[in-house]
């Protein structure tokens, strides 16, 4: 591996302290060198669903050999564990909370244990941890010098509920321009509804009866639903805030939103 590695960074901590500087500062002075890029710290706190969204859509837009760090619920179980796991060149450090079997399931190409955190657990030291476990990756270029081991493995936390007529959807994200992102994919989606007309009956706004490839597909403030570049079914309004419009807020930080039905 080349030594210019880029380290990208994804944690639930938000923005309003110093804890994602810190960890960025931490990260780059124990490996010279390194460019860190924020992949997002608006996870909710604990949703590893979300986070695995999160991971999931932007690992692949980057180069081979990146080494992805993902802080959400690091301290989460009783016996805290910190993880490395390969995919398609890539590299994932996470703690063993399921958030890895969440977002590639059974695609990952090997996992090991790096280290079994200690009480008092502190920030800090997982941090360090990652800088070392980094470090260690790009000194021995994918010579791994980790015990093997078995991720947790987590059912999610949220799926689509088939019924004889619909599949009811759980809302996975809003993002800022308040669309609408569904815990179905692209391939359920074909597999379920299949080739039988389809309905998404919304409260304020007319039914949406067809996929559209783009915003632009319908008039001004008219719903649509699209596949997103992640593959998810996502609800949108052109021009227009469909979770505020539907009564769903925008970022409403640990809420459970209401369930979205698609009758067929």
């Amino acid at each position: 591996m080349s030594t210019a590695t880029t380290i990208t960074l994804l944690s639930d901590l938000g923005t309003r302290d110093a804890s994602v500087t810190v960890a960025k500062a931490t990260l780059m002075r124990l490996v010279p060198g390194t460019t860190v890029i924020d992949l997002s710290h608006n996870v909710k706190p604990y949703d590893l669903q979300q986070a695995a969204y999160f991971l999931l859509s932007a690992y692949s837009h980057f180069m081979p050999g990146t080494i992805h760090v993902s802080m959400v619920d690091i301290f989460g179980g009783h016996a805290p564990r910190m993880v490395l796991a390969g995919k398609d060149g890539h590299y994932f450090i996470a703690p063993d909370n399921g958030l890895l079997s969440l977002a590639f399931g059974s695609a990952l190409e090997g996992t090991w244990a790096c280290f079994d955190l200690e009480r008092p657990f502190l920030f800090s030291e997982w941090v360090t941890r990652a800088g070392k476990v980094i470090e260690t990756i790009r000194a021995t270029d994918g010579h791994l010098p980790f015990t093997s081991c078995d991720v947790r493995t987590t059912t999610k936390l949220l799926q689509p509920k088939v019924t004889q007529d619909s599949v009811e959807c759980n809302i996975l994200y809003i993002d800022r321009y308040e669309n609408i992102v569904l815990d179905i994919t692209r391939s359920q989606f074909r597999e379920i509804v299949q080739d039988r007309p389809f309905r998404i009956m919304l409260r304020k706004v007319q039914d949406i009866t067809s996929i559209s490839n783009n915003y632009s597909d319908v008039p001004h403030g008219d719903a649509l639903c699209r596949f997103n570049n992640s593959g998810f079914l996502e609800i949108a309004l052109n021009h227009d805030h469909a979770a505020s419009l539907l009564g769903f807020g925008a970022h409403n930080m640990g809420v459970r939103y209401p369930t979205i039905n698609i009758f067929f």
